[in-house]
C-alpha cells in the first residue's frame, strides 16, 4: 500500500482527497492543514459579509469527519514546516506541539496563496483587515456591528474588492473603493465594460478613488484615515484586497518556479520533481488563450487541478485540458462575465487582435420584461481564432460564456460563430442571437 500525503485541504486539496478516496481504495491517504477548518469557499465571503446568505455554513463543502469516514487521516491545525524531497519525508507540527514525521510515496502540494500586504505605515493599526480566511470574514462581521464604524475603505478594485464594496454598502456604511489604476476589474475587462461597473458602483453609493496609490494609514490606536498620493479619506476600517501571491515556501530551492513564484507543473500537475504534484493557487496552469503556462488563481481551476493530480498520483494518467480563466461577477444585479484575453491584454501580448462588439435586447422587442445585453468577442485578425469574450447585462447571461470558453480551448474561429445553430424561443432570446450578430461584425 502506497502513501499519499496532501499538504493543504481547501479547494484544490479537498478535490484531490475526494478523487483519491472515491476512486482508489489501495492507498494510505494523509492530509495536513494549518487551519481550524477545511474546504471554505472564500469566493462566497462577500455574500456572507453582505448578509445575502443566512450564514457561513453552506460555504463549507467538506469536513475532517467526512474525509476520515472515507478512510483518510486528517491533521488539522498542523503546519508542515519542511519537506525532505530526497528522502521523501514531511515534517509537521501541531498547535499543541506534537511533531510529525511522515514518509510519502506521492506528495500533493495544495498550499494555496497568501495575501499581498504592502509595507506601508499604519498597516498594523486596529481595523486594518485582510479578507481571505473564514476567520477573517468572521472578524470583519463582528467589527461591523460596532456602531462607531461608519467609513470603510477598500484597497484594491479587483473581484474581491468590488464585491466587498457592495457588501459594506449593504451594512449601510460609507464606502470608498481605492485602486492605483483608473478603473475596476482591469485584469478581466476592457474599459468599455469596466465603465458599466463603475457606473453601477457609483449609482449605489460607492465612492470611487481610482488612479490613486495608497501611501499610509493613520490613527492613534485604530485606523482613522487612509492617505493616497492625491487625497486623504476618513476610514474606521480598511480592507486590503490588493491581491495574492503563491505560497511556495515549502518548495523554494527545490522545485522549479514560475516568474511569480508559483510551482511550475505539467498538464498532469507534476512539478519538476518526480512523485511531487502541485495544485490550486500555488501552481501554474496551461492557458489556452495564449497557448503557454500562466498563473490564474480561481476556485474552479483549483478544483480541476485537484481532480487531475488525484488520478495521476494513483497512476491513472489524466491531463488537464488547460484553462481560459473564465470568471464572472454580479453586483446589485449587474452581471459581467469574461473568458480568455481582453483586447488590451491581447495587444499587449503581441497579438494582432481586434474586437467584435454588439449591443441588443436579450429577447424580442415585443417581450415587455426585457434586458439590454452587451458582448465583445476578441479575436486574432490573421488566424481568426477567438482569444476572449466579455458579456454584460442585468439579465443572467452566464451560460453563454461557457460556449466561448470551449471555443478558446478548441481554437475555434470567430467565423464559425456567425451561423452557429443557436436555438430560439421568445421566452429566452431573439431569432438571431446577439452572439451570432456580434460575430457578423468581425472585421475581415
Amino acid at each position: 500500500m502506497s502513501r499519499i500525503i496532501v499538504v493543504g485541504a481547501n479547494h484544490a486539496g479537498t478535490a484531490a482527497l475526494n478523487t483519491i478516496l472515491d476512486n482508489y481504495k489501495d492507498h494510505e491517504v494523509i492530509a495536513f492543514d494549518a487551519n481550524t477548518n477545511i474546504s471554505f469557499l472564500g469566493c462566497g465571503m462577500a455574500l456572507w459579509i453582505g448578509k445575502q446568505i443566512a450564514g457561513p455554513e453552506g460555504l463549507f463543502y467538506s469536513t475532517k469527519e467526512k474525509l476520515e469516514d472515507k478512510g483518510a487521516r486528517i491533521y488539522m491545525e498542523t503546519a508542515v514546516e519542511s519537506i525532505d524531497y530526497d528522502k521523501k519525508i514531511v515534517y509537521a507540527k501541531g498547535v499543541d506541539g506534537t511533531e510529525y514525521k511522515k514518509t510519502y510515496d506521492k506528495l500533493i502540494l495544495a498550499t494555496g496563496s497568501l495575501p499581498i500586504v504592502p509595507d506601508i505605515e499604519g498597516k498594523d493599526l486596529k481595523n486594518v483587515q485582510l479578507v481571505k480566511l473564514y476567520q477573517n470574514a468572521q472578524d470583519v462581521i463582528e467589527k461591523l456591528k460596532d456602531e462607531s464604524i461608519h467609513e470603510v475603505a477598500v484597497v484594491g478594485a479587483g473581484y474581491i474588492g468590488v464585491e466587498l464594496a457592495e457588501a459594506f454598502k449593504r451594512w449601510g456604511k460609507n464606502v470608498t473603493l481605492i485602486d492605483c489604476v483608473d478603473t475596476c476589474l482591469a485584469g478581466y475587462y476592457d474599459t468599455e465594460f469596466t465603465d458599466g461597473m463603475k457606473e453601477q458602483l457609483q449609482k449605489n453609493g460607492v465612492k470611487l478613488a481610482f488612479g490613486e496609490t495608497v501611501q499610509k494609514m493613520e490613527g492613534k490606536d485604530r485606523v482613522e484615515r487612509i492617505v493616497t498620493d492625491k487625497n486623504t479619506y476618513k476610514a474606521d476600517m480598511v480592507i486590503l484586497a490588493i491581491g495574492f501571491k503563491p505560497n511556495n515556501k515549502l518548495g523554494e530551492g527545490k522545485l522549479k518556479l514560475f516568474r511569480n513564484g508559483a510551482f511550475i507543473v505539467d498538464k498532469q500537475q507534476q512539478t519538476s520533481l518526480p512523485d511531487v504534484y502541485a495544485i490550486g493557487d500555488c501552481a501554474t496552469v496551461y492557458d489556452n488563450s495564449v497557448q503557454e503556462l500562466n498563473y490564474i488563481a480561481l476556485a474552479s481551476n483549483a478544483v480541476r487541478s485537484g481532480i487531475v493530480a488525484g488520478h495521476n498520483c494513483c497512476d491513472t494518467k489524466l491531463e488537464s485540458e488547460g484553462v481560459q480563466g473564465s470568471n464572472g461577477i454580479s453586483i446589485w444585479g449587474y452581471n459581467m462575465l469574461s473568458t480568455g484575453l481582453t483586447l488590451a491584454k491581447a495587444k499587449k501580448l503581441g497579438f494582432d487582435a481586434a474586437a467584435a462588439d454588439y449591443e441588443d435586447l436579450q429577447k424580442p422587442a415585443f417581450i415587455e420584461k426585457n434586458n439590454k445585453v452587451k458582448i465583445r468577442i476578441v479575436f486574432d485578425k490573421k488566424t481568426r481564432i477567438i482569444l476572449g469574450a466579455q458579456m454584460a447585462s442585468d439579465y443572467d447571461i452566464s451560460m453563454g460564456l461557457h460556449m466561448f470558453s470551449l471555443a478558446i480551448q478548441e481554437q475555434v474561429t470567430i467565423d464559425k460563430i456567425k451561423l452557429l445553430d443557436l436555438f430560439f424561443l421568445p421566452h429566452f432570446n431573439q431569432p438571431y442571437s446577439y452572439i451570432a450578430l456580434a460575430a457578423q461584425k468581425a472585421e475581415k
